[in-house]
């Protein structure tokens, strides 16, 4: 019963910090790992791993992002994030879930 009780609780909770997934609006850049995570002009973070992915077409990163208010899909939804690359910033879409197709959506088209 407690587990369950602690369960319930921790989905009530905002996370300060979450595992975020970018794909870069710029293909050209390649990422790979440490790029800075930039938050509307802010360093929130950075890529644990990244590398082009050929079935969205972008470069593709996974980092973990803080914030104080925490993290959440609204905050995804309104902040402008960008991944530093080679000492330059480039836009990106974040996102707590994948980008590729799980549902297979895509291919029953």
């Amino acid at each position: 019963m407690r587990q369950k009780e602690e369960i319930s609780k921790s989905k009530n909770t905002v996370l300060k910090k979450r595992l975020v997934q970018f794909a870069l609006e710029n293909p050209e850049p390649l990422l790979y790992h440490n790029e800075p995570i930039w938050c509307n002009d802010k360093i929130v973070g950075d890529l644990t791993s990244g590398m082009y992915g050929h079935t969205i077409g972008t470069c593709l990163g996974m980092g973990y992002v803080s914030h104080e208010d925490g993290v959440s899909r609204d905050l995804l939804e309104s902040s402008i994030f960008e991944i530093e690359v080679a000492g330059e910033k480039h836009r990106a879409r974040a996102s707590l879930r994948a980008f590729y197709d799980p549902k297979s959506e895509r291919v029953r088209m």
